[in-house]
């Protein structure tokens, strides 16, 4: 098989495929709303396949036969919010597992649980 033929291919797709997907594809551009700054976050899956054959020929060059190509999905899950301090992930779908609904989830309580602290020495104090 023709090594340059094959890279080729190899190099084509492997460009096109990194311009459709790159980091700020997954944390998308942030966005500003006063005081809150909105981080998009996306899932990509990608798929390729490559491949190639030489065929003999009469005139002793053989030929060269080959493809190759690429697929993307990009699906948004999230948001982060972020407001001085504070930062949370607000997801978009609700399709998460549970280990992925409490990891989200896990910011928000402890800001409820700072809160909650603050309160008890707050009325400890008033006493």
């Amino acid at each position: 098989m023709s090594e340059n033929n094959i890279k080729g291919i190899m190099d084509t797709t492997m460009d096109k495929l990194h311009a459709m997907v790159d980091a700020d594809t997954i944390i998308g551009t942030p966005i500003v709303l006063g005081d809150t700054t909105l981080l998009p976050v996306s899932k990509v899956a990608f798929g390729l396949a490559t491949g190639g054959s030489d065929f003999p020929s009469k005139s002793g060059t053989g030929l060269f036969g080959g493809g190759g190509g690429a697929g993307v999905t990009i699906t948004p899950v999230a948001f982060i919010s972020v407001t001085g301090q504070s930062v949370k992930m607000m997801p978009i779908y609700n399709d998460l597992s549970t280990v992925d609904k409490a990891l989200t989830m896990a910011p928000e309580l402890l800001d409820k649980i700072k809160e909650l602290f603050k309160k008890e020495d707050k009325a400890k104090i008033e006493e």
